[in-house]
């Protein structure tokens, strides 16, 4: 299982006293009140930051760092991603689940017979969708309903999945 979470990428900086502008990778966009620290990727090393404020503007979140309080602190790390530990990560409900934790799940048919492994997850309006690779290298669209997903077990890395009728007609 993953230890990091992305939970957003910086975009720009916002205005002159150190604020960054982050395009979220997290859903909704207002988790970022919770999140009391992140880790920066620079590309060589992982820096923890502490977030000091957060504003939202638009699609985006206004984040200041505790100790960078000039544009030229901050305007270097443009294009980086932040990422959380699985301990700050804010909390699923019940029957949920962090992408990174599904991706890789064997998944197979409510009839025990293997269909292959959850590969993405694409995030749309009404529900998420798994994709998954089957063993003779199509991809197949798994809607992440109810009616659908029968169990997710994290620790056995499998998915039980009902084929509904139609899903795998050529």
């Amino acid at each position: 299982m993953e230890d990091l979470f992305r939970v957003g990428i910086i975009s720009s900086t916002h205005g002159i006293h150190g604020e960054v502008k982050v395009f979220p990778t997290t859903e909704p966009i207002t988790r970022f009140q919770q999140i009391k620290e992140v880790f920066l990727d620079t590309g060589a090393e992982k820096i923890l930051l502490k977030i000091e404020g957060v504003k939202f503007f638009k699609q985006f979140a206004i984040l200041k760092f505790k100790g960078y309080n000039s544009i030229n602190d901050i305007q270097k790390y443009k294009g980086k991603e932040l990422w959380v530990s699985r301990e700050n990560a804010v909390p699923l409900e019940e029957n949920e689940y962090y992408i990174a934790d599904l991706i890789g799940l064997t998944v197979s048919s409510d009839q025990g017979e293997v269909l292959g492994e959850l590969t993405d997850v694409l995030q749309t309006g009404a529900n998420d969708v798994y994709i998954v690779k089957m063993e003779n290298g199509k991809e197949v669209l798994f809607p992440a309903i109810a009616e659908c997903v029968q169990s997710v077990d994290l620790e056995k890395g499998a998915m039980v999945v009902h084929v509904m009728e139609g899903l795998l007609d050529e």
